[in-house]
């Protein structure tokens, strides 16, 4: 009897290591870039459209937005964040019982203006279903040197300027829409 076990457990040890040795799920065929944008140097970044009903352009317009997106979150990001957490023990000795209870509320706005972005490369994955159609967009490194230049010379004059009085303006006029959000969330008065 101790014999059968022994080869009943060998044999089972043995199918599980067969199936654990067994040929893994293979690589992605997708390009690099794909998942890491920054191998292209400068600001760049992809995004991704499945290929539908409207078209290879559509998807393609899809795509390059996703990536402006994520080049603009690169740029800067506005965010607003709040963790309340909650504990409260009652009882005495055995009897306690412990309420626990944490809550996040995060938002993030960007805005930025994108001048010299455009699609270096196009792939389709033709194995998915339906096709998916990737975009490298990059951020032009002469567009970077004028943003740079011109964020320098709006800082010396925004003081000054009704331009920054309305972004200001627009700036608070988010930030109290988030607060209201956050109420609303957590129902405060």
């Amino acid at each position: 009897m101790k014999k059968l076990l022994l080869i009943a457990t060998v044999l089972m040890l043995s199918s599980l290591l067969l199936v654990g040795c067994g040929d893994s799920k293979p690589e992605s065929d997708l390009p690099d870039w794909v998942d890491n944008p920054s191998l292209e140097g400068g600001i760049s970044a992809s995004g991704s459209a499945k290929i539908g009903a409207a078209g290879r352009n559509f998807a393609k317009t899809e795509a390059s937005a996703q990536a402006r997106d994520e080049i603009a979150r690169q740029l800067g990001v506005k965010v607003k964040n709040m963790v309340k957490n909650f504990v409260q023990v009652s009882g005495v000795g055995d009897d306690q019982a412990v309420d626990k209870a944490t809550s996040q509320v995060s938002k993030q706005v960007t805005s930025q203006l994108l001048n010299g972005s455009k699609i270096t490369k196009v792939f389709v994955d033709k194995t998915a279903k339906p096709k998916e159609l990737y975009v490298l967009v990059v951020l032009d490194p002469a567009s970077i040197a004028n943003a740079k230049a011109a964020m320098k010379a709006a800082v010396k004059t925004s003081f000054k300027n009704d331009r920054a009085l309305w972004q200001q303006f627009q700036a608070k006029r988010a930030d109290q829409d988030l607060d209201k959000e956050i109420e609303k969330e957590f129902k405060m008065k």
